[in-house]
């Protein structure tokens, strides 16, 4: 007897919860690694639980005794990812890996890098210095940056929200 494998289940757009719910009502062992967004829309932040793959998740099953093929007609299931006619596996090491970076709550905690260079250019995108041309200059407190604008003829130290500045 051979050992359940994990594999990979596409799912239909935003409909990973979906499968999931009905995968485990079959009787399938399941995983959808989730991490915190952060999410802006009408101008307010919010922190959401999102899928770290989109559209994918992964079920565990022995293709050689489980009746793995009512996959395909579950419902939120496009399709399960297969190598020809077999089922395509992935190592339990990735999965097990993947587990181990999960905080207390079950999200995928996600090592997060400053995404500029000290001196480099910037436009804010949003706020009351919309449009403001600047240089990056440090990652400050949790989610904030600090940039240098050219405000009446001088240098000035703002902090802003991250997702306020994109590359000029």
């Amino acid at each position: 007897m051979t050992e359940p494998c994990w594999h990979v289940v596409q799912a239909h757009i935003h409909a990973e919860a979906k499968a999931q719910l009905h995968l485990v009502r079959q009787g399938f062992e399941t995983y959808l690694p989730r991490y915190l967004k952060r999410r802006r829309h009408a101008r307010r932040t919010e922190t959401v639980a999102a899928p770290l793959y989109p559209s994918y998740l992964f079920v565990t099953f022995d293709p050689a005794i489980h009746r793995w093929r009512s996959i395909h007609s579950t419902i939120g299931v496009a399709r399960l990812v297969c190598n020809g006619d077999a089922p395509a596996s992935v190592d339990r090491a990735i999965i097990n890996g993947l587990k181990s970076r999960e905080n207390a709550d079950g999200f995928i905690a996600l090592e997060h890098r400053p995404q500029f260079a000290a001196g480099d250019k910037v436009r804010v995108r949003d706020g009351v210095f919309n449009d403001c041309l600047g240089l990056f200059d440090s990652t400050s407190d949790r989610d904030r940056v600090a940039i240098l604008l050219d405000l009446l003829g001088r240098k000035v130290r703002v902090l802003l929200d991250e997702d306020f500045v994109v590359a000029a």
